[in-house]
């Protein structure tokens, strides 16, 4: 009984104190900075990702070492190229 009170109980209660903040903002000319920091600390929690899964287990994933791996191959792709004389050595 207790945990579906804190289950539900705490987002009830902070959606409804982001609702205040954020009413508050939209309607009354003497808002200030703790409604704003309310409303953008909700907005911002918002953007969260909730349905994470762990790197191993999502389907696409791609390997940790990956980006490191691709720009060592740019970086010996470049060095193996060769190098023009001139920049505009070529425009005559």
């Amino acid at each position: 009984m207790t945990g579906s009170i804190v289950r539900w109980g705490a987002p009830l209660g902070l959606g409804a104190l982001w609702w205040w903040a954020v009413l508050r903002l939209a309607l009354s000319p003497d808002a200030g900075v703790l409604e704003g920091a309310v409303a953008a600390g909700g907005w911002g929690l918002s953007l969260l990702p909730v349905h994470c899964v762990p790197k191993v287990r999502a389907a696409g994933a791609l390997d940790t070492g990956r980006w490191r791996e691709a720009w060592r191959l740019a970086v010996a792709t470049r060095a193996s190229r060769p190098r023009r004389s001139g920049a505009g050595s070529d425009l005559s």
